[in-house]
């Protein structure tokens, strides 16, 4: 199961049944998890942590050091799920003082191309399609899709259950539980069709319609749309998500998309 054509360094932790390729290199101080398969040409850095049952694909570098220069050598992390798919020339950097580790979640599909730059959070079963780049201190929530060709600014954080359009350019905060895209990024719907996927009833998905209505549709600013869902909307764990995330935002949230806004389409 493993070629004497690779490198892995003495003090790399290898689980059962890994499977590790020709070529491919394994740094000091890593650690693969139970029947993980590397392969040819992947490089796995030193203070690399990899689950079970994953797949990296040749040409992907995980552990690198961070491409900021704030960086002074600290021993900083990252950390892969389980059952998580690194595709061709993935990324992944470690992180910084700042959070001391990059953490990519279970159940993660990360396309060619994409990269995940230091101290990003990745929650579980979320997708970053064809070459979709990750600034420092991300954070993206569980079951987020995210379309090709497109940037995430630092520090933004993308909610959970949300899809995000490709050829999109993130510079403010994506709540939980929506559809965004377009020139500049905006608001677009509530992700109904995700939502039934992951078997969300149609009541659930109506109450998250009226908080958005609220939000976006009513002329209310955030003050005033929050006012209105916290006191006459009914309780529930995904009114708590979206005011929480929403209060916690430090960048603001993403706005609703209209006609006069510059839109190529």
């Amino acid at each position: 199961m493993i070629s004497p054509l690779a490198y892995i360094s003495p003090d790399a932790t290898l689980g059962n049944n890994v499977r590790i390729d020709p070529f491919a290199v394994i740094h000091e101080n890593v650690t693969i998890g139970d029947d993980t398969h590397i392969m040819s040409n992947a490089v796995i850095m030193a203070e690399s942590f990899i689950g079970k049952h994953c797949i990296v694909y040749p040409g992907a570098v995980i552990g690198a050091v961070p491409q900021d220069l704030k960086f002074v050598g600290e021993k900083t992390t990252v950390e892969i799920g389980d059952h998580t798919t690194i595709r061709e020339f993935v990324t992944i950097n470690r992180g910084t003082k700042d959070r001391w580790k990059t953490v990519v979640g279970k159940h993660c599909l990360l396309m060619a191309y994409s990269h995940v730059a230091h101290d990003c959070i990745l929650g579980d079963h979320v997708i970053l399609a064809n070459t979709v780049q990750l600034a420092g201190n991300v954070e993206v929530g569980d079951y987020a899709i995210l379309g090709g060709l497109w940037g995430a600014s630092q520090f933004t954080r993308i909610g959970k259950h949300t899809y995000i359009a490709g050829h999109t350019v993130i510079s403010k905060d994506v709540p939980p539980f929506i559809k965004a895209g377009r020139t500049p990024i905006s608001y677009i719907g509530v992700n109904s069709v995700g939502l039934q996927r992951r078997g969300f009833s149609k009541e659930i998905i109506n109450e998250i319609l009226e908080i958005y209505r609220n939000i976006y549709y009513k002329g209310l600013n955030i003050t005033q749309a929050l006012e209105i869902i916290e006191n006459k909307l009914p309780e529930s764990v995904e009114k708590t998500d979206i005011i929480t995330f929403i209060k916690e935002s430090e960048r603001g949230i993403i706005k609703q998309f209209t006609k006069e806004e510059t839109d190529e389409d």
